[in-house]
């Protein structure tokens, strides 16, 4: 048998989709492992690297830009230059591109969408089909995640999977 080949899977779940998520997540048992990145945001949703935001003005479509959310966090509107994003959410960002604008247009009305979410990602390595980076858009289970990796190949220890997530900056290992 070939023991000495199989090894751990091991799911490493993102900074982002863990901060984002960790509420969501303390709710389901251990048993049952999930991690959700909800297709409609929720409230409390907060931006991350590699997020497409949209920002339009009212009145004032030559500051209106779309932006990807760069790995320092920040984004470069027009006349703004860079405002930090990430660790926000929409609503505190939109509250801080107000106070910038506040110098260049007497009372800014900018709508921040978030076009498309790309900072919550697990990235999963080990003894599957397919190991790599993939993205969290839809509520997923760990199972769920080795499945969309192509599964368990076949000397896998499938009751040796671990799971790491950060918390406050610190890899936790379930």
């Amino acid at each position: 048998m070939k023991a000495a080949v199989a090894a751990a899977l091991v799911l490493l779940l993102g900074t982002a989709a863990m901060a984002a998520n960790q509420q969501a997540q303390q709710s389901h048992h251990a048993d049952t492992a999930s991690v959700s990145a909800p297709s409609a945001l929720p409230l409390d949703y907060v931006i991350g690297a590699d997020d497409v935001l949209s920002i339009v003005y009212w009145r004032e479509k030559d500051m209106s830009a779309e932006v990807t959310v760069r790995p320092d966090g920040k984004v470069a509107l027009p006349l703004l230059n860079d405002i930090v994003a990430a660790g926000l959410t929409p609503d505190a960002f939109r509250d801080r591109v107000i106070e910038a604008a506040k110098r260049f247009v007497e009372s800014p009305n900018p709508t921040v969408m978030v076009k498309e979410v790309n900072s919550r990602k697990v990235f999963i390595t080990g003894q599957v089909e397919k190991p790599g980076s993939y993205q969290l858009n839809n509520p997923m289970t760990v199972l769920q995640l080795i499945a969309l990796s192509g599964g368990l190949k076949e000397f896998a220890r499938g009751k040796n999977i671990s799971v790491i997530r950060p918390d406050r900056g610190e890899p936790i290992t379930f």
